[in-house]
């Protein structure tokens, strides 16, 4: 058996990316960190390993484990973190150029919009909450990056 075709769609992410960002009404670049992506042996799932210092209040590791479902086209993912006891579940959409992350679980209930720079060096875009999420714990924030590695 081998991986699903449409997984080479995640083949853009592999590397290391520093990543820089704000609070969403703020001036201030003060969310900062980098995300490394593999891919595992098989090639049916990526893994992204995310260090985040988070404006100061909250530092921010994580382990996330892409895969693909053919039935709806998308990226479901696990993210396990230091910032929640139990495994949370993301769902990834790619179009093109455009990067849909979403999570609804619990109070988790936001959004990731990013789009890649046309030379697939550089990522840009935002979390917001849902509609109807509680903003204290679904804070919008826009974040940047780039690859070093």
């Amino acid at each position: 058996m081998s991986p699903d075709p449409a997984l080479k769609q995640l083949d853009r992410f592999v590397g290391t990316w520093e990543m820089e960002g704000g609070l969403v009404g703020s001036a201030e670049r003060n969310i900062r960190g980098r995300a490394t992506y593999r891919w595992l042996p098989g090639g049916f799932f990526l893994e992204q390993r995310v260090r985040l210092d988070f404006a100061g209040l909250a530092r921010i590791d994580s382990l996330e484990i892409i895969g693909y479902d053919p039935g709806t086209g998308t990226f479901p993912s696990t993210v396990y973190s230091n910032m929640s006891p139990q495994p949370l579940p993301y769902r990834w959409a790619l179009d093109g150029d455009l990067v849909t992350i979403t999570v609804t679980h619990g109070p988790l209930d936001a959004t990731f919009t990013g789009r890649w720079s046309a030379d697939g060096t550089y990522f840009s875009g935002g979390w917001r909450p849902n509609p109807g999420a509680d903003e204290v714990v679904n804070v919008a924030y826009d974040v940047g990056g780039g690859r070093v590695e």
